[in-house]
């Protein structure tokens, strides 16, 4: 299989689209201003190409903020694409949706991968599609994009996930997450006092969560925002570990860019060497990987914003580009299979 990438700072997806021949799936990446009309465009340029498509930005070797990104699949690949609505409340009515398109597209845990935009929920939206997907081994990788829309096959949705099932008929395709986080000290806390609705943590260990956050990492209460570029806080799962970003003070209280439930019990995480943690990703991908047709890559939008501040951006885009042709989207939330993860990078590498 192949992928294509093309781009238009300004937005013109005709610009974004030149070059590309005989697409099996297309991934659109767009601006707020413009997303409907891309949307609308590209059914009519490709009306028979499943597409899905989301609000954010893109990259290959360079990124696009405000303009448009175009990913596409093609030459030894084929592909379904649908949507899970109401994700808010109920995305397991449309379950029947998935099952169907597992069979139609006859899955198996080698040659298949989903990639998913979502709006929001992300939590619940997982779940419901790995009740499916873990039957056969499928391996997922996607994100949140931005304005709570996705688009499926030219039609816009709101409160829902779009996803893709992609066989590569050439080869192997597998899922990977990367963390450049690592706990911090001995700092553990049990959370109290949460509210589940608006991600937020009220008390850590009995105590105010902003007082806690900060008494440790001698932080005013302005800094916090962007300390959780390098100290979030992290729940451990098995022996996983799943990344909590903060997103703002709330009082006493964090609210979070993910779920933190009463006696969830979380730890300090601080951020490691990120260079030598992406070597170390690249290097695992080559030893699974001798050939590689494609990646597409999930980044964090705090990975965008730790790495530009850092003036590492373009130099970690060239290093994932040495991997093969390398493209993806800047998210709001990274996916991996049942994950749902806040900093953190996922990706599809196809053999």
């Amino acid at each position: 299989m192949k992928q294509f990438f093309g781009m238009s700072q300004s937005g013109d997806i005709k610009e974004a689209l030149r070059g590309l021949s005989s697409p099996q799936l297309i991934m659109l990446m767009s601006n707020s201003s413009q997303f409907e009309e891309h949307v609308k465009k590209l059914r009519e340029i490709y009306p028979n190409v499943p597409s899905i498509g989301c609000i954010g930005m893109s990259y290959d070797k360079r990124i696009v903020e405000k303009g448009v990104g175009i990913a596409a699949f093609y030459d030894g690949v084929s592909a379904v694409t649908n949507v899970l609505e109401r994700a808010s409340v109920m995305p397991v009515k449309y379950i029947r949706r998935l099952e169907q398109d597992v069979e139609k597209i006859r899955a198996s845990e080698n040659d298949t991968v989903c990639i998913d935009f979502c709006s929001g929920n992300d939590a619940c939206v997982l779940n419901t599609i790995h009740s499916v997907l873990k039957h056969r081994n499928i391996s997922l990788a996607g994100g949140t994009g931005d304005g709570g829309k996705v688009s499926v096959n030219g039609r816009i949705y709101e409160d829902a996930v779009a996803y893709a099932l992609i066989k590569n008929h050439n080869g192997r395709v597998r899922a990977y997450k990367e963390n450049i986080y690592h706990q911090m000290g001995n700092y553990r806390f049990v959370a109290s006092k949460t509210n589940k609705a608006e991600y937020m943590i009220g008390e850590l260990d009995g105590k105010p969560a902003k007082q806690v956050y900060q008494s440790i990492l001698h932080v005013s209460e302005q800094q916090i925002q962007s300390q959780t570029f390098k100290n979030p806080f992290g729940k451990i799962n098995g022996n996983d570990m799943c990344i909590i970003s903060i997103k703002e003070v709330n009082g006493n209280a964090l609210s979070c860019f993910r779920q933190v439930n009463d006696s969830d019990v979380l730890v300090m995480l601080e951020l490691g060497d990120y260079k030598a943690i992406v070597k170390q990703t690249i290097h695992k991908i080559r030893k699974d990987f001798p050939r590689i047709s494609a990646v597409f890559s999930i980044n964090c939008l705090f990975r965008y914003l730790l790495f530009t501040e850092n003036h590492y951006m373009q130099e970690y885009l060239q290093e994932m580009a040495a991997l093969g042709n390398h493209a993806g989207l800047v998210g709001y939330g990274e996916h991996y299979n049942n994950q749902f993860v806040n900093q953190s990078m996922t990706c599809v590498v196809f053999e």
